[in-house]
């Protein structure tokens, strides 16, 4: 695959970092990303994805854009609140590059749709706002043997990860979480807070984690990574990685 002209110019910074070069460009063209949450998280990493030229988007969210959204997604406006926020992200894209192409699914992500909506995935960017989808997903890329960015904020606190649970040694979110969350339980943003430019900071780094997974075999972006928690700590400015674990009794990736 080579770049039309247009293309060649509107990534040419991409293409004289050494690190991506014109193979990274064309590997980001080649490839598709599913994105599941297009709201606090999922607005800003859509936006760098896009902007990166990723080639084919997959758009995932079964809600509708309401006024407490526009302090963080930042994709949408006071004209778009009632409507789904996936067929407006998918109007987004096209607006911002009409060569990219998206498929938009306006429902959530359980057992019996996975395979059906996450289907042809490259890469899947988690960043939905339940522990219930998130497990769901994160089985579906090992079974699958997706990698998957996993993404979650909470007042002024922000993870990012990417997890690659089919590989022999490398753990998937199920090991990091446990099996404790598969019901509808956790907090939310609705009752904890949280600062809008923290889902604009983690978005990002989410939008960035994948990208890195892309370009692995492809450009000297660096390792994917694998099995690293990154918290971020928007208070205390301050960014620390740890080292997930693979659990040997994963009902999700464990051999056994």
């Amino acid at each position: 695959m080579s770049l039309p002209p247009d293309r060649l110019s509107r990534f040419a910074r991409h293409i004289v970092l050494p690190e991506v070069g014109g193979a990274g460009q064309v590997a980001l063209a080649s490839a598709h990303v599913a994105l599941v949450g297009c709201g606090g998280i999922g607005s800003p990493a859509l936006q760098y994805l896009a902007a990166a030229g990723i080639g084919r988007l997959t758009l995932i969210d079964s809600d509708v854009v309401e006024d407490s959204n526009l302090q963080r997604q930042t994709i949408f406006a006071p004209a778009d609140i009632g409507q789904p926020k996936a067929e407006l992200a998918a109007q987004w894209v096209k607006r911002f590059d009409p060569a990219l192409e998206t498929r938009t699914v306006v429902e959530r992500v359980d057992t019996e749709n996975a395979a059906q909506i996450l289907t042809g995935a490259d890469i899947v960017l988690d960043g939905c706002d339940n522990f219930a989808t998130r497990l769901v997903v994160s089985d579906h890329c090992v079974s699958a043997q997706v990698p998957l960015t996993s993404a979650a904020i909470g007042r002024f606190q922000g993870q990012v990860a990417n997890f690659a649970g089919h590989l022999p040694d490398e753990p998937c979110y199920r090991c990091f979480i446990g099996d404790a969350f598969d019901a509808d339980d956790c907090d939310t943003c609705a009752a904890d807070g949280v600062l809008g430019a923290m889902a604009g900071m983690i978005g990002c780094f989410a939008a960035m984690q994948a990208i890195r997974i892309i370009l692995v075999g492809h450009a000297a972006l660096g390792d994917p990574q694998w099995g690293q928690l990154h918290l971020s700590d928007g208070l205390g400015t301050s960014l620390r990685t740890l080292r997930i674990a693979k659990d040997p009794d994963c009902r999700a990736c464990s051999p056994s």
